[in-house]
């Protein structure tokens, strides 16, 4: 938290735009901790690629890096979302088997145990696959835009798996989530959604079949 209240003075003070000089003695009075506490912390911050410091005659300059910048807007997004009313995104989609690749990522704990944190259910493995009618396709763009909630990537058994947005949601009743991989050749019309169950048993969905879905965002 330390770590966050100091990228955020130092955004403040004008650090997302350009280099600013900012004294230890200055941080350590605004984030009311010791001026050792808060050097160490810059150390960190730099070290995880979050500020860029240059020490000279004149005093320290930090710039926050692009990483910084993301974890701050993860932060003001986190936030949003506890004090702005939700947008809900409506999309109806006709359901079609897809190649088993949903029952694959979802059998692996890198993207398992962060769905289930976020969503609190642990995620039937395997995704309704939906294809986007022609009408709500601009809606399904929109959403695509969103921030949602983020999956980092991770690195198991040598494989590199990437990252995607989640966006919590009902399919007919039923609690879900949407997941939209970062690729970017990833299809526009389509929507894997995770759920609890199994989707197509609990709802009796056969290929072909078309649902509606809604999305928070």
């Amino acid at each position: 938290m330390c770590d966050m209240k100091i990228l955020r003075y130092i955004a403040k003070q004008g650090g997302m735009k350009e280099s600013v000089r900012l004294s230890t003695k200055d941080i350590s009075s605004e984030i009311k901790k010791s001026p050792q506490t808060i050097s160490r912390k810059l150390r960190e911050l730099e070290s995880e690629g979050m500020i860029s410091r240059r020490i000279s005659p004149e005093g320290q300059w930090i710039v926050i890096t692009e990483r910084g910048e993301r974890a701050l807007r993860k932060e003001y997004e986190d936030y949003r979302r506890i004090f702005e009313v939700p947008e809900v995104f409506t999309m109806r989609g006709r359901v079609f088997t897809g190649l088993g690749e949903g029952r694959y990522y979802l059998s692996l704990e890198g993207y398992k145990s962060q769905i289930s944190k976020i969503t609190g259910f642990d995620p039937y493995p395997g995704t309704l696959n939906l294809k986007i009618s022609p009408e709500d396709l601009e809606t399904r763009k929109k959403l695509a835009k969103k921030p949602g909630y983020e999956i980092k990537g991770f690195e198991t058994e040598g494989r590199s798996f990437g990252g995607c947005k989640l966006f919590k949601g009902e399919i007919e009743g039923e609690s879900c989530a949407v997941v939209i991989p970062e690729r970017t050749h990833y299809p526009e019309d389509i929507l894997e959604i995770v759920a609890p169950v199994n989707l197509r048993e609990r709802l009796r969905l056969r290929d072909g079949d078309i649902v509606k879905v809604k999305v928070v965002a």
